[in-house]
């Protein structure tokens, strides 16, 4: 993957990005399945970008219950709001799905001029902007999935949204059983029971991860 392929650094070329990742003070760190990469509680200052496998959001109550705010592809941006208010807690905690690599950033030397003036830096910034917006988007569509009283309603809303960026009624989506009922905030044994009853129904085919919408 080429970070000017990332929303972050569009519009920038190889030789800028590598030039930009100097003044980032950027880092490369490596976590193995289930690792943690930011904990809830913490504070962090820097930006994270996932260059390979995949990382999730969770927030996590007093009791012990676990709810997934959403997935970090390869490519994607975590942790830019903290990073961007120095010393602020986070409210969620940041771990690996798989064996991931990041890529972390300097927030405050994204915000602000380097001493070497790049041309490109504020392009940088606006970028981040954009990426900001982007995840706010991101947040209150899972909201809409979430708002059905129903466990078929939030499946129906998260497929219909996948059929929709698919581009067509037979898609896979990044989730597993568990992770799909922490993201629609209901329990997986009866998400998965509604699950069969929606391919009984005629609603759904699936297999794994795999699903596809019927007529």
């Amino acid at each position: 993957m080429k970070l000017s392929d990332t929303l972050l650094f569009r519009g920038l070329n190889e030789e800028e990005i590598k030039s930009l990742l100097l003044c980032l003070n950027a880092s490369r760190r490596n976590y193995k399945k289930g690792e943690t990469i930011l904990s809830e509680g913490s504070s962090t200052e820097n930006i994270g970008i996932v260059l390979s496998g995949m990382a999730l959001i969770s927030c996590c109550d007093i009791w012990g219950n676990n709810s997934i705010l959403g997935n970090v592809a390869p490519g994607s941006v975590f942790a830019e709001v903290y990073a961007c208010i120095p010393g602020q807690p986070m409210l969620v905690s940041v771990s690996a799905a798989e064996d991931t690599e990041i890529l972390f950033m300097n927030a405050g030397r994204i915000l602000t001029t380097c001493t070497n003036a790049c041309p490109f830096h504020s392009r940088l910034a606006q970028n981040l902007l954009f990426v900001c917006a982007k995840k706010s988007l991101s947040l209150s569509q899972r909201m809409l999935h979430t708002s059905p009283k129903s466990i078929r309603g939030r499946l129906m809303s998260y497929f219909s949204e996948c059929a929709k960026r698919s581009g067509g009624s037979s898609f896979i989506i990044p989730y597993n059983r568990q992770q799909l009922a922490d993201y629609l905030n209901v329990d997986r044994s009866t998400m998965c029971n509604e699950l069969s009853k929606m391919q009984r129904d005629g609603l759904i085919e699936y297999e794994k991860n795999k699903i596809l919408l019927k007529d």
